[in-house]
């Protein structure tokens, strides 16, 4: 079985991962607005249905960036405990 950093490490890793997906996503999503709004005239109804797009993705990159920032910390605690833990100076067992 995975040590306890190691588990922490892992779920770190797959935070930054699924964070950095949700980005890409998020880009992708912004672009196809980006040349959407640049195609077509501007009328009340599309301005309206552009801004509904517009806060949906701001909540993605929203989302992806608290779990980029969640990713960070966790990764920063788990080289911490990392090295704190080789750092420690084995003790002798008792008797």
């Amino acid at each position: 079985m995975a040590s306890r950093a190691d588990r922490f490490k892992q779920a770190a890793v797959k935070a930054a991962r699924t964070a950095r997906t949700w980005a890409q996503t998020a880009a992708r999503e912004a672009d196809r607005l980006l040349k959407e709004a640049q195609k077509r005239v501007e009328t009340e109804q599309r301005r309206r249905r552009l801004k509904a797009v517009l806060r949906r993705t701001g909540k993605v990159l929203k989302a992806a960036g608290r779990a980029a920032i969640v990713a960070g910390v966790a990764a920063g605690i788990a080289s911490a405990r990392a090295e704190r833990r080789a750092r420690k100076v084995s003790r002798r067992p008792r008797r």
